[in-house]
């Protein structure tokens, strides 16, 4: 039996297979909305083979977005433009579905990657930024404003909110996100974080803010279900958080009653440089899970059935995120389960190109 498609449960939820969609952004939405893209691209997705589906880095406020064009969840017309679409999703796929929720901080009020990735210019609708400290994310960013008590509250609120509504909206499980060099990731990160407060300075206060989010998100997330945070296994810069702090951070989660941890790596600055090659970051997943106990998914460059096999069956990480091998092929789980010989749900209406009614699958390519 394939390892990568035993099942996996967490809490109470089990998942069918061991692979997971990678929350990816699609800078498509329209003031924080889910639009017919996220309907063509999610619906295919959660027919695509995996376990689970993670929407895309979703906003806990207006001006935590990344762009203009990011998917939010600050108000009534997000969750009921995204309602629209976890209904297709659950008609016509098998995925059990997720969303990350985060805010962007120092990274946010930028152009779509498309156009430049730069930050808004001042006839462009910019918006004032907010960071642990006034310091940019690199040479012509917008220097934000450094968070008071008030900001430290409302952005907690609003993550509370966001994940009432996640509840609402029937998500079988809510990531947070605390990785890639926004907002809570740049309380940890002493690249970004200059306070000289109860929340700057030790790894000790560096930490209370991403905490104290996760403690108020946890209080409202039903028990039942799944709650995850994305963190960061290396900063890749001097100075910067290694594997040994990740391993404290998600020690200190864990006591919080978060369920699994997806350990990624980078983006606290432009001039972060990692090492990257085919599974550069299941290292950090495989520590993790061996010092702490939580459930891991790795992420970095896996791409190959065979690749991602090995990870689970050698017990490197008890999960498998691809963001994009599943750009490049929306139906990589039917991919993999031919590979590995492993059975997979499909939409009835595709069940025609199944291996075992198929003849042409002896001949598809299953590399």
């Amino acid at each position: 039996m394939s390892a990568l498609f035993s099942p996996f449960t967490l809490k109470e939820l089990t998942l069918a297979n061991r692979i997971v969609v990678s929350p990816m952004c699609q800078y498509s939405a329209e003031d924080g909305s889910a639009t017919d893209w996220h309907l063509a691209h999610l619906g295919t997705l959660s027919a695509s083979g995996a376990g689970a589906l993670i929407v895309e880095a979703t906003a806990v406020e207006r001006e935590g977005r990344i762009t203009h064009g990011d998917l939010g969840l600050y108000n009534d017309a997000n969750e009921e433009a995204l309602a629209r679409i976890l209904v297709h999703c659950r008609a016509h796929g098998s995925a059990r579905l997720g969303i990350q929720i985060g805010h962007a901080g120092r990274k946010a009020s930028a152009h779509k990657p498309w156009d430049g990735g730069r930050a808004l210019g001042v006839n462009e609708d910019p918006w004032t930024t907010i960071a642990p400290s006034a310091l940019a994310f690199g040479e012509g960013w917008h220097v934000p404003r450094e968070m008071d008590e008030a900001d430290l509250e409302r952005v907690k609120v609003a993550h509370v909110e966001a994940a009432r509504r996640a509840e609402r909206l029937g998500f079988d499980l809510l990531e947070v996100h605390a990785a890639h060099g926004y907002l809570l990731h740049q309380f940890l990160s002493p690249i970004s974080n200059h306070r000289i407060d109860g929340y700057g300075g030790s790894a000790e206060n560096r930490m209370r803010f991403p905490l104290e989010v996760v403690r108020a998100v946890r209080a409202v997330w039903p028990e039942g279900r799944p709650l995850g945070l994305r963190i960061t296994g290396r900063d890749w810069m001097q100075g910067g958080i290694e594997l040994e702090d990740a391993v404290t951070f998600a020690n200190r989660l864990k006591q919080e009653g978060v369920d699994f941890v997806c350990a990624s790596s980078g983006g606290v600055a432009p001039n972060a440089v990692p090492r990257i090659e085919p599974g550069y970051q299941i290292p950090f997943a495989e520590r993790v899970k061996r010092e702490t106990g939580l459930p891991t998914r790795a992420v970095g460059l896996i791409s190959t059935p065979k690749q991602a096999e090995a990870i689970i069956s050698e017990g490197r990480a008890d999960m498998i995120a691809l963001g994009r091998a599943f750009l490049d092929n929306p139906h990589w789980g039917w991919l993999a389960a031919r590979a590995l010989n492993a059975e997979i749900e499909r939409p009835v209406q595709y069940q025609r190109a199944a291996d075992k009614v198929w003849p042409g699958a002896a001949y598809a390519d299953a590399n």
